[in-house]
């Protein structure tokens, strides 16, 4: 047995990298993914040579306890220097299931898998994840046949198989290629490679967010103008460059403009309308005005009687412009002027086109 401190680390991380069915590692790779996730432990570079990957496989192999089933298989993959597709031998278990850390699950694990299971199964917006299907087979628990407690409002467009795989690329951190067409042209197909970082449910549809490989751009698109994913085994996954939470909090919907500031959008809501703002916020940044602020604006517009007033602070894009508009006379926004303008300018066009057909 290797006689260092690091081995068990080293055959840990080992064994997470030969179940992982996602991703083609060859010694190579795995020599230089056991550096990378020791540095990342210990804080600290931590540099590890090919041979010592080598001993370590051989005794998971043969040598020691566990006397693991590693098969060895050629598999296509493409350089990165030269964009040509070649070959490159990888090991992984031959059980997919194979672990030398595997223990049965206790009682109670099992108990609470089973309530998660059964929770799972209420949410008819989730899509049909094989991985969790096999899961719950696996543990011998049975569909739960009872009465139904929680029900998503689900868009009957919802590519479900789609929305499982690419849930599968992010966890797994799978690079891959997406066909995806426009609404304008639905016949004309587009190639990208990305590397997907989230999946984003807005206004009941669902949307991916993703680094273009070539420029490693942000992206967003909407899986309803995804044809097809399609996992790109040779290529490496890049981590995403900033916080895709922060990227979302000045926002509403998944529009991003960089060069929009952020607006303190103040605004009013009648009676009729004041509880559900209040209750059901149009952002997360919203906040109820009180006392001088709220006298304020009274004198400053004294034709808004009742309601209340509020303020957010986001970005301007087209889902926000929607949303203030979609309560009609019951919202009107004060301020700012460039928010103003834009929400008169579409109730201006809309009004036209109203007015065109009584003609």
């Amino acid at each position: 047995m290797p006689a260092n401190k690091n081995a068990m680390t080293r055959y840990k991380i080992l064994d997470d990298l030969l179940s992982n069915r996602y991703h083609d590692y060859s010694l190579d790779d795995l020599t230089s993914e056991v550096g990378r996730r020791l540095s990342d432990i210990y804080g600290k570079r931590i540099s590890v040579v090919r041979r010592t990957i080598e001993k370590d496989i051989n005794y998971l192999e043969y040598e020691g306890p566990f006397l693991a089933e590693i098969e060895r298989r050629w598999v296509p993959c493409v350089s990165p220097e030269t964009g040509k597709t070649t070959t490159k031998k990888c090991l992984r278990y031959a059980d997919p299931s194979f672990s030398i850390f595997k223990k049965e699950l206790s009682t109670d694990e099992k108990h609470l898998l089973k309530e998660a299971f059964t929770l799972l199964g209420q949410f008819e917006g989730l899509p049909n994840l094989d991985a969790l299907e096999k899961l719950r087979l696996s543990l011998n628990m049975g569909k739960n046949n009872g009465q139904q407690i929680i029900s998503f409002t689900k868009n009957p467009l919802e590519k479900s198989n789609l929305l499982g795989e690419l849930f599968t690329a992010i966890s797994q951190k799978q690079v891959v290629e997406l066909t995806y067409h426009t609404f304008a042209q639905p016949d004309d197909k587009h190639l990208v490679i990305v590397h997907p970082y989230l999946l984003k449910e807005y206004n009941r549809r669902w949307f991916l967010i993703a680094a273009a490989d070539s420029d490693h751009k942000i992206l967003t698109f909407g899986l309803d103008r995804i044809d097809k994913a399609t996992p790109m085994g040779g290529y490496r996954y890049v981590e995403p460059q900033e916080d895709l939470k922060e990227r979302f909090e000045d926002i509403i919907g998944v529009t991003l403009f960089d060069d929009s500031p952020v607006y303190k959008i103040y605004f009013w809501v009648s009676d009729r309308s004041k509880d559900y703002v209040a209750t059901k916020p149009l952002h997360e940044s919203q906040r109820t005005l009180k006392g001088q602020k709220t006298q304020e604006l009274r004198a400053q517009y004294p034709t808004l009687e009742g309601g209340q007033f509020f303020r957010i602070d986001c970005k301007r894009n087209y889902e926000l412009i929607r949303e203030l508009t979609s309560f009609g006379n019951d919202l009107v926004v004060l301020s700012p002027t460039e928010i103003q303008e834009e929400i008169v300018n579409y109730v201006d066009k809309m009004q036209q086109v109203y007015l065109a057909l009584r003609i």
